[in-house]
């Protein structure tokens, strides 16, 4: 299970999966056969950026160890 805290500060969001669209950060809420609900969760100057945040995050689930994670999404 992992909990985002948005890049804004305001939410606190259960996420299933992350993707990186353009340069932004998102987190699938929930996914059915032909629709996902997704958020943005945090936005970067690149591409890259976006990408390296997405490390931080895998790098934050693996050392977990018991299945449950919060994540600050960083600012730019």
């Amino acid at each position: 299970m992992l909990w985002v805290k948005t890049q804004n500060k305001r939410s606190l969001v259960n996420v299933k999966e992350i993707a990186v669209k353009a340069n932004a950060v998102e987190g699938i809420i929930s996914r059915s056969f032909f629709v996902y609900w997704s958020r943005v969760l945090g936005e970067y100057d690149s591409n890259e950026r976006a990408l390296e945040v997405v490390e931080q995050i895998y790098k934050k689930l693996e050392h977990g160890g018991n299945g449950f994670a919060v994540f600050f999404m960083p600012d730019k």
